[in-house]
């Protein structure tokens, strides 16, 4: 099977990358289930289930549980970074910024579940079947967001930003971005650094950001995922993850944020275990596992 893509290729919630924004969702349903849990997504589960994988809809559910397929590190892991990834907003909003902006939103329900400061409005960028899909959902739950949202439907390989300022979004003004779970092997070529750039171009000085991406020296994401499912299916459980990441080795985002005027300061998967007080347990925490990927959070300070 490869794990090549092509420019122009597309998926759903149920397939390839949409498949593992669904992935993700169930373990965080998983992790809010926990006693104490560090994070708490009551809509994970829904979402997951209208999206029709029966494997992710069992396991959100508990139904079957993440140690009976042999991956009992996912909701710890998906916990930790997406607590890591919540943290980010308060701070922002604590810095007076009032304009969001969830990159990829997928399965996102920040928009929902978080306190917002008055005046925020968050824009969520997916491609418009993830977008409707979404909405739907929540919608026949009775949900309500916290604070205002805007949803732009349009594929990351188009002229987003151009969607986005339609949408109401200012670059005059600060933003607080977040590119959770993009920059490891889903975009194409040079994609990484050219959605950098344009993130940059409409983050006025006092914008944040924060991301997680896929170390240079560091297995593909789509290995982890292909040998993760691969096993699954070894135990009776099949995902069509189809192909997932680009043939071409990762950039170094940390380095081409600061060229481009952002402090950064970054995180290991270590830290964010060690936050979430939360035990690595037989999560792979080097170069060749769950450690692949490292987080950070970024400030812009100067005009380029």
């Amino acid at each position: 099977m490869t794990m090549n893509r092509s420019d122009n290729d597309t998926w759903d919630l149920a397939s390839s990358v949409g498949a593992t924004a669904t992935m993700v969702a169930a373990a965080r349903a998983a992790a809010s289930r926990r006693p104490d849990p560090i994070v708490s997504d009551e809509f994970a589960e829904p979402l997951v289930r209208a999206a029709g994988v029966e494997l992710f809809a069992r396991l959100a559910s508990g139904e079957l549980e993440y140690a009976d397929i042999g991956s009992s590190w996912m909701p710890d892991y998906f916990g930790a970074r997406t607590r890591f990834f919540d943290a980010f907003f308060p701070a922002a909003s604590s810095a007076g910024i009032r304009q969001a902006v969830i990159v990829g939103s997928g399965l996102d329900s920040r928009a929902y579940r978080l306190e917002w400061a008055s005046g925020t409005v968050v824009y969520e960028i997916d491609q418009p079947e993830v977008i409707a899909f979404k909405n739907v959902t929540l919608g026949r739950l009775g949900a309500d967001p916290k604070t205002e949202v805007r949803p732009v439907g349009i594929d990351l390989r188009q002229d987003w930003p151009a969607a986005l300022r339609a949408a109401g979004f200012d670059p005059a003004e600060p933003a607080a971005w977040l590119a959770e779970g993009l920059m490891i092997g889903y975009l194409p070529g040079d994609a990484q650094d050219r959605m950098l750039e344009q993130i940059t171009a409409l983050s006025a000085p006092g914008s944040r950001l924060a991301a997680d991406y896929l170390r240079s020296d560091s297995t593909s994401v789509g290995s982890m995922i292909l040998r993760t499912a691969e096993d699954w299916r070894l135990r009776g459980y099949a995902v069509d993850f189809g192909d997932l990441t680009y043939a071409h080795a990762p950039g170094d985002v940390e380095s081409s944020l600061q060229a481009r005027g952002w402090q950064t300061v970054s995180y290991r998967l270590t830290d964010l275990l060690a936050a979430a007080t939360v035990p690595a347990g037989d999560m792979d925490t080097g170069p060749g596992g769950q450690g692949a990927i490292d987080y950070l959070t970024a400030t812009r300070r100067r005009s380029q």
